[in-house]
């Protein structure tokens, strides 16, 4: 088994408790990989403000990946690194399909999100300076948006067809009753901005681990040198993965971390 170097890590689901809080084991863990030389990079379907902030609380140095790997942010900068959008025709027919058909839509631009006033607002965190509410959508003259977000079963069953049909992006998730499908170009992917920022670091692609729970992750766990899918991942992606971890509530994060990374050079033989 190689040295790891690195360490990628989804949020939700996967790192995060259903507070959106890192529990002390995640915390700990973290802490010794640093400790260790090895690095620790977030890759994410959230736009940059929340893990821009937890990667300064967690004292991470490397760029964050999100918005499915759309967009590419060194936080302690505030420079972008890498940012593909949704190319601008098929934005904007996306939102005027939208609202015909009475779907509920977030679009991300210039880091934040936007979403006609008035409409349901289905988490907690759908407010504050980064969630806007916008009469329409004109401000997309100024240029394409990051990510496409169709919120709720609804919204997801509506839009489901119409995005077979174009060169998108579309990644489907579930958290209990609540559906929502992010759309990215079809260039944006968590694997692929995954491994050009291991180019950019030279990190050998052998020496990743990476942690993910969803369908989203299955590309970005395969490619990495030891892929480890958690055990509140879905069926299809446990087996695919074949490395399987405890749940997030049983802390799996601090686990494969203890296991994979953090494990004696003795002990990596066995």
């Amino acid at each position: 088994m190689a040295h790891i170097d690195l360490i990628a890590l989804d949020l939700d689901g996967t790192l995060l408790q259903a507070d959106d809080r890192v529990a002390v084991p995640e915390r700990k863990a973290i802490e010794r990989a640093l400790a260790r030389g090895i690095r620790v990079v977030f890759v994410t379907g959230r736009g940059a403000e929340f893990p821009s902030m937890l990667a300064r609380e967690l004292g991470l140095d490397l760029p964050i990946i999100c918005c499915h790997g759309a967009l590419t942010k060194d936080f302690l900068s505030g420079r972008t690194l890498g940012h593909i959008p949704v190319p601008l025709r098929e934005a904007r027919e996306l939102i005027d399909l939208s609202i015909e058909r009475h779907l509920d839509l977030a679009v991300y631009h210039e880091e934040r999100f936007h979403r006609l006033a008035g409409r349901e607002r289905y988490m907690p965190d759908m407010v504050g300076p980064n969630w806007v509410e916008v009469e329409d959508f004109r401000f997309l003259e100024d240029g394409a948006p990051t990510m496409l977000r169709f919120l709720g079963n609804a919204a997801v069953e509506g839009i489901r067809a119409e995005l077979t049909r174009r060169p998108l992006h579309a990644k489907f998730e579930r958290w209990g009753d609540f559906e929502e499908c992010a759309v990215t170009a079809r260039e944006a992917t968590k694997e692929r901005a995954l491994a050009r920022l291991c180019a950019d670091f030279q990190i050998a692609r052998e020496r990743v681990l990476a942690i993910g729970d969803s369908a989203n992750d299955l590309p970005m766990l395969r490619w990495a040198g030891i892929g480890v899918a958690m055990g509140n991942a879905e069926p299809a992606v446990r087996e695919s993965v074949g490395r399987v971890t405890l749940d997030v509530a049983h802390h799996g994060v601090a686990r494969a971390i203890e296991r994979y990374a953090l494990v004696s050079e003795g002990r990596r033989s066995a």
